[in-house]
């Protein structure tokens, strides 16, 4: 029985050792999401710019979009903001900003200095709307149907070609069904 005690530091290490294996290979910006095939939560938010508009997530519904999750306090967000700029002038989906646990005036100023890739950008001062989205940080982004049902989440920065390779060709996917789904 005692040799079998002495075992265990070693079993253990082994069985540790496999966890930080697998580990190496997962991708992080790969995040399982909840919500991925469910509706966008119900929400009812101040607009950025204007604390008088109230939007909610059935404003947002009939169109396909993405929604992305950013702050001024986000070194990635800055990095990520000029290829946004880039996607919005394509016109090729509304991008909804969510501005996230920030400063009102402070990401107001970011927007006119930096420029506005946003359709749309709705306060999320307090991060209710992020916690609902399961958002483990800034930047992320959310592609949701015509339906209003999220289809796809991306934890990370956009870049050129992360919109080229995901997110543009699951774009064109989700408007084909959307015109299929008008026509039946």
């Amino acid at each position: 029985m005692k040799k079998l005690v002495l075992f265990i530091p070693l079993v253990l290490f082994v069985v540790l050792g496999v966890f930080l294996y697998k580990g190496l290979y997962l991708n992080p910006k790969e995040l399982d999401s909840a919500l991925e095939g469910r509706p966008v939560p119900d929400f009812k938010l101040e607009k950025l710019e204007d604390s008088s508009v109230v939007i909610t997530n059935h404003d947002l519904k009939g169109q396909v979009y993405m929604m992305n999750v950013w702050g001024t306090w986000c070194p990635s967000c800055k990095y990520e903001h000029p290829y946004l700029m880039k996607i919005s002038r394509q016109n090729v989906i509304p991008i909804y900003g969510i501005n996230y646990r920030d400063d009102r005036d402070l990401a107001v100023q970011e927007l006119n200095r930096q420029g506005d890739p946003y359709s749309l950008n709705i306060f999320d001062h307090d991060g209710r709307l992020g916690l609902d989205l399961g958002v483990y940080g800034a930047p992320e982004s959310f592609l949701v149907d015509h339906n209003g049902i999220i289809r796809f989440r991306y934890a990370g920065p956009i870049d050129m070609r992360v919109w080229q390779e995901t997110l543009f060709p699951m774009i064109q996917q989700l408007k084909q069904e959307a015109i299929e789904g008008k026509a039946s």
